[in-house]
């Protein structure tokens, strides 16, 4: 009895899972297709948003080891 219950528990966990990934998608493909984010995405630069972040990541990394 007790079996059963683990076995259906790993198949619950199993589908919050995969219907967790699935809503992502599903979330995601509803933003792309909006041409109006389309085109805020295509204007940015990833390269200037990491090139930003790296003074403050050294920062924190630097406060934390004290």
């Amino acid at each position: 009895m007790q079996s059963a219950l683990d076995h259906n528990s790993e198949m619950n966990d199993t589908m919050m899972l995969f219907g967790g990934a699935a809503l992502i998608v599903l979330g995601a493909g509803m933003l792309l297709s909006s041409s109006t984010i389309r085109g805020y995405l295509g204007n940015l630069n990833v390269m200037k948003l990491i090139q930003a972040a790296v003074p403050d990541v050294e920062r924190y990394l630097r406060l934390k080891a004290m």
